[in-house]
Formats: C-alpha cells, sequence, structure tokens
C-alpha cells in the first residue's frame, strides 16, 4: 500500500511541475516581474497559514480519481470518491432508495384498480430467460410467438436470472454494456425492470452498483420537444441527485433502465444524428439517447432496454452487447403464481387442473398477464358457484 501511494504522489508531483512550466512559459516577462514584487513584499505569504478552501480540496479529489483511474485502480477510485464526500453520496442513495422503494413496492397486476395494489415481493414469480437472438423483427403474430416460445421453454438455451443481467457468460472477455430484451405484450417486460430496480433499492441485490435510472419511453415521449443535458434529465426526473449536489455520474457505476422501446415517439436516427460526448451539454431527447446508446456519452455507464419484438430493431446490432428473450413462464412457475395469488389450497388445486384440461388456455397460461386474466375470471366463477 505504501509503494502504491508513493506512486500515486510521484506521478502527481510529475504532472504538476509539467504544468507549472507550461504555465511559466505562457506568462509573459511583465507578469513574472509582477509577480516577484508580490515576492519581496510578502503578499504571497500572506495566506500560508491559511486552510485550502472546500473548491481547492474537491480540485485535488478530481485530479487523484483521474490518476487512479490511468493507473486502472477503478475500485480504488469509488472507494475515494465515496469516502471524500460520504455526507452528499450517503444521503443521496439513502433518499433515493427510499423513492424508488416507494414507487415499485406495489404493482397493479392487469388493470389498475385504485386502492387496489399488489406487493411486489409478495406476488412476483421468477421468469424464464435466455441468452441469445437478434435484434431482427419477427413477422409472425405475437399470439403465434407464444404457442411458438411454450415449445421451447424446454430448451438448451443459456438461462439468466434478473441478478445476472449484466453478467458476461463463460468464455466471453468483453464487458457487457447494453442489454436489449424482447418479450411479447404481457410477458412481464415492466414488471422484471421494477423487481431488478426494487432488489437493489432494498440491499437485496447488485449492491455494486451505485446508483438505477429506472425510465420508461411514455414518459420520454412527453418531452419530446424539450431540451436537456443528461445529468438536467437525471435531475428532473430524480430529484434526489439534484438536492445532493451530484452533477457527475462518470465516477459511479450506473445502470439506466429504458422501458417499452415498442412505444417509443422519439425520432432514434442512429445515422444523422451529431456526437454529443459532454453530459452537460443541452440537446433533445432523442439525441440524449442516441448518443447514450452508442456509447459516446457515458460509455461507463451500463444500458437494459426492454421492447416487444417488433421494434427491436430500432437500436443498430453494433449498439447491443448482449439480446435476452422473455419466454415467460415455465409450468412449475405458473403454479407458483397461482399459489401466491391464492391462499386456498383446495382453490388453487381446482384452478391448475382446469388450466391443464385446455391446451389453448395452458399455452396462454405461459404469458403472466394470461395468468392474471385467468385468476381473475376463474376467483369469480368459484366464489358464484360457492355463493
Amino acid at each position: 500500500m505504501l509503494y502504491f501511494l508513493q506512486l500515486l504522489e510521484d506521478n502527481i508531483i510529475t504532472f504538476v511541475k509539467s504544468e507549472l512550466k507550461k504555465i511559466q512559459e505562457v506568462l509573459t516577462p511583465d507578469d513574472l516581474k509582477g509577480l516577484m514584487s508580490q515576492c519581496k513584499d510578502g503578499n504571497l505569504l500572506q495566506g500560508e497559514h491559511e486552510e485550502p478552501s472546500e473548491s481547492s480540496r474537491e480540485a485535488f479529489v478530481k485530479i487523484t480519481l483521474d490518476f487512479l483511474k490511468i493507473m486502472k485502480q477503478k475500485e480504488f477510485a469509488e472507494c475515494l470518491l465515496r469516502r471524500t464526500s460520504p455526507r452528499n453520496f450517503q444521503w443521496c442513495q439513502h433518499e433515493f432508495k427510499s423513492a424508488l422503494k416507494k414507487k415499485f413496492q406495489c404493482v397493479f397486476e392487469g388493470i389498475a384498480k385504485a386502492g387496489n395494489p399488489t406487493l411486489l415481493n409478495q406476488i412476483y414469480t421468477e421468469l424464464y430467460i435466455t441468452e441469445g437472438g437478434t435484434a431482427e423483427v419477427n413477422d409472425e403474430h405475437e399470439v403465434r410467438q407464444i404457442e411458438t416460445a411454450s415449445r421451447k421453454l424446454d430448451g438448451l438455451e443459456a438461462i439468466l436470472t434478473k441478478e445476472d443481467i449484466f453478467k458476461a457468460s463463460p468464455g466471453r472477455d468483453e464487458p457487457i454494456r447494453t442489454v436489449l430484451t424482447k418479450g411479447v405484450a404481457g410477458i412481464g417486460k415492466t414488471v422484471l425492470t421494477q423487481k431488478y430496480t426494487l432488489d437493489w433499492a432494498e440491499d437485496k441485490a447488485n449492491q455494486d452498483i451505485q446508483f438505477i435510472f429506472p425510465f420508461t419511453f411514455r414518459e420520454l415521449n412527453v418531452l419530446k420537444e424539450e431540451k436537456f443535458s443528461l445529468v438536467g434529465l437525471v435531475h428532473y426526473f430524480f430529484t434526489e441527485t439534484k438536492e445532493a449536489g451530484i452533477c457527475s455520474f462518470e465516477d459511479f457505476q450506473v445502470v439506466f433502465i429504458f422501458d417499452g422501446l415498442d412505444e417509443c415517439r422519439l425520432p432514434l436516427d442512429f445515422h444523422k444524428t451529431t456526437i454529443l460526448t459532454d453530459p452537460r451539454e443541452s440537446t433533445s431527447v432523442d439525441v440524449l439517447l442516441i448518443n447514450l446508446i452508442r456509447g459516446k456519452l457515458l460509455p461507463s455507464a451500463r444500458l437494459w432496454i426492454t421492447t416487444r419484438p417488433a421494434a427491436a430493431n430500432q437500436i443498430p446490432a453494433d449498439c447491443v452487447d448482449m439480446v435476452t428473450d422473455i419466454r415467460g413462464f415455465t409450468d412449475p412457475q405458473k403454479e407458483e403464481y397461482f399459489r401466491k395469488r391464492f391462499r386456498d389450497r383446495k382453490q388453487i388445486s381446482r384452478i391448475i387442473s382446469h388450466i391443464k384440461t385446455s391446451r389453448s388456455l395452458h399455452i396462454m397460461c405461459h404469458i403472466p398477464v394470461f395468468c392474471w386474466i385467468t385468476a381473475t375470471v376463474l376467483e369469480d366463477v368459484l366464489k358464484t358457484r360457492e355463493g
């Protein structure tokens, strides 16, 4: 450790000396004469015992962070950042996680009813997610895709969990920055991203991530005519970051979630959009998104985009590191859903038996929203019969 700190000190001192020489070359002889006269008068020595200003300390920390990154000490840099600004970071992250928990702890299955929310942690059932596939358009009708997918659930594809969404498969050296997740309507894409975010906010998973920023394309569509910087867009949707004075995300591990690409009404033209690299420069939201997806803007960030299959080709293939497919529920997962949905064991058994007698219903229940529809209808039928 002492050797490393000495090496860091030597690198910074060498840099400072080099920069001072450059400054000396810029200054004119008259500038230097004025400086020498102040030295003789003792004016430059008056503040030698004063503490450096807060801005000076922040500037030095920034320089140190830059050198740590050059020395490929990313974890050390992240640790230093958290230790040198603990109040702002820790307060912000705590408040931010609290806001996300409040937002995502409850869901409305199917049709939202006021006063009838369901706790996400109580109802959530793991999905069958596979790695692979392409972002090409599938012209097959989604109902046919459901039937096709249901026959492939016991295939040999690499199976993923939501916690592993950014983890590279064995034998792959390149880190995964951008993940595109496809799935038909009602397959559970939105709920999956909500559970991923909630688990992080509740400190259950992915604690190597400092911030998760979940967006929906529906929200972004409203800002079609507005101009934002990337930092400004984050501040607009997540006010805790603005209140904490966090104006740079380059030094944090950040995940951006963009849910519902198929609902995007922004002009995502990857061929004509100008390059943008400054997170503090304002532009239209579509230009921000394109440069973020390209990796020109905040390249250290991770991106998770969800979409229905028909819209997947809006993102160029060379901008996507991994494509995943949500296949819905396996047969055991379907049963798990109904066991979580109902308390009465006899009722659960009757519902599962009824579903198995109908091939069409059994196939459609691979889709979580059809499980909800089936549960709602059969619940009413059973109540009527019992009544």
